[in-house]
């Protein structure tokens, strides 16, 4: 499942790309199929960063030397890459879990070249709060989510960062009454009849992109997207230039 739209981050061969708390993999091994590319993703978990390995497995051409995709353990706000390192770089989902994003951002902008584009997702405002509303848990599990952003403030932050904004989206609508029900449902959702039902759906929806789901969800996104899209690129001329 992609929050990306890839069609406003275009790549092009020999980019160096940073998939920024990758978890398990999703965008870094989509972004390897795309193009020849380096990809580096990172994770703060081990875990995911071990899942996200397996996942690539099936998917590694080794012998396109051209194309690469290489994992590894880091810390957002200490990134160990050079100034202008990377022509593109994605954080999906991750400053909701982070208390320090600020030194996120501050960070991708030290290591993204002049010009280079920036892809940022975060839950979005109101289906967010419906979700902390209805269940307490949710927000407060290990390494649950710890803020609900306002998207014009985060645009905002990321531009004071140095950035120019270039387009924003909603995604995922279609997960949004999943999430709710999950939260509604909190103590005994892994035996809710409902649950099981759409959580199907979404997995029959990812696996077969049916027509019908697919026109459902664009039409439901700017009302119901479960998360908002931005997308920037570094301003050239330095920060608040």
């Amino acid at each position: 499942m992609l929050t990306i739209d890839f069609r406003y981050l275009p790549l092009k061969a020999g980019d160096h790309v940073l998939d920024l708390g990758c978890g398990e993999g999703r965008h870094a091994i989509n972004i390897y199929l795309q193009d020849a590319v380096t990809v580096l993703a990172i994770d703060l978990s081990h875990k995911d960063i071990s899942v996200a390995r397996e996942k690539f497995l099936p998917f590694e051409n080794k012998d396109d030397l051209q194309r690469q995709l290489f994992f590894q353990v880091a810390n957002g706000t200490q990134l160990p890459f050079a100034d202008n390192t990377f022509d593109s770089i994605v954080c999906s989902e991750v400053l909701e879990h982070v208390e320090n994003y600020l030194a996120i951002l501050q960070e991708i902008r030290r290591i993204l070249k002049p010009g280079g584009q920036l892809s940022v997702s975060v839950p979005r405002q109101w289906p967010e709060k419906m979700c902390w509303w209805l269940s307490d848990a949710y927000h407060q599990v290990e390494g649950g989510h710890i803020r609900i952003f306002n998207a014009k403030k985060l645009r905002q932050q990321v531009e004071d960062c140095g950035f120019l904004f270039s387009n924003q989206h909603w995604a995922h609508a279609l997960h949004t009454p999943y999430w709710w029900l999950r939260c509604l449902f909190w103590k005994n959702q892994d035996n809710n009849r409902l649950i099981k039902i759409w959580h199907r759906l979404l997995v029959w929806d990812l696996m077969e992109k049916p027509w019908l789901t697919r026109w459902l969800e664009r039409g439901l996104n700017p009302v119901l997207g479960k998360s908002v899209v931005m997308y920037f690129r570094a301003d050239a001329k330095g920060v608040n230039s």
